[in-house]
């Protein structure tokens, strides 16, 4: 048996191994192939200038608050992606979002960066059955944690009901990592162009950039004829210009 024929049988191995676990590690398939099954969204193509404003890893009661207040000065509307353990110690900034017209969406229930499939289920299950206790409205939307997905992944939250959303390549704000206020605006306003999805996050440790960013950033897409839409509002609005061609 040759070196090179036994290395092969080595990774062979490596990838069942893998597969078996069913742990999620890496995306199997590429963009252009799940944008064509529709299955999951980055963003859209379009000339209409309409982007999509979506949180991650809320709610907060200080920072998702402040984000509200800022949402309703400006008129717009915006997704978060609820990790359900912060839902059931924050019922009321839930209830708020929805009542407000925000678009609630599912980012599991603990946040797992590693995860089986049955464990995935569960997890949007917990958090699904959280946020409907709450509002009456079950979610269709579902983030990936971190942005990690793979076949299996795909497949499991389709199978259970949901469309799985990314964000724009370009307009990841990083702004988990608190690198300033003003990176964080003008990553946003250097790189925005019709059928955005905007990453930001409204949980998971100090908040304080992304609002005083956002104080920023609203006011000058707004002055420049943006309107802020939920995702389930970008991806209508793509449906209906494809109705029509």
């Amino acid at each position: 048996m040759t070196r090179k024929y036994v290395m092969i049988l080595s990774i062979c191995f490596f990838i069942i191994s893998v597969c078996s676990t069913g742990l999620i590690t890496y995306a199997d398939k590429g963009r252009p192939y799940y944008e064509e099954t529709g299955e999951v969204v980055w963003d859209i193509n379009t000339e209409d200038k309409i982007i999509a404003l979506t949180f991650d890893d809320g709610p907060h009661p200080k920072y998702t608050a402040a984000i509200l207040d800022l949402l309703a000065k400006y008129d717009a509307k915006a997704t978060f992606f609820i990790i359900g353990k912060n839902a059931e110690k924050y019922p009321e900034v839930v209830l708020r979002s929805y009542s407000e017209g925000h678009e609630l969406a599912n980012h599991t229930y603990s946040h797992p960066f590693k995860v089986s499939i049955a464990d995935l289920q569960k997890e949007l299950r917990q958090t699904k059955e959280i946020i409907y206790g709450i509002t009456g409205f079950s979610p269709v939307l579902f983030r990936p944690v971190g942005g990690n997905y793979n076949d299996s992944m795909i497949n499991a939250a389709v199978k259970d009901g949901y469309k799985v959303v990314m964000w724009s390549w370009h307009q990841d704000t990083q702004d988990w990592k608190q690198p300033g206020v003003k990176k964080i605006t003008q990553k946003v306003l250097k790189g925005s162009k019709p059928g955005d999805v905007i990453l930001f996050h409204d949980g998971g440790g100090d908040r304080s950039q992304t609002i005083k960013a956002l104080e920023e950033i609203l006011p000058v897409l707004k002055k420049q004829g943006y309107t802020f839409v939920t995702i389930s509002e970008l991806i209508e609005s793509k449906q209906q210009k494809e109705q029509v061609q």
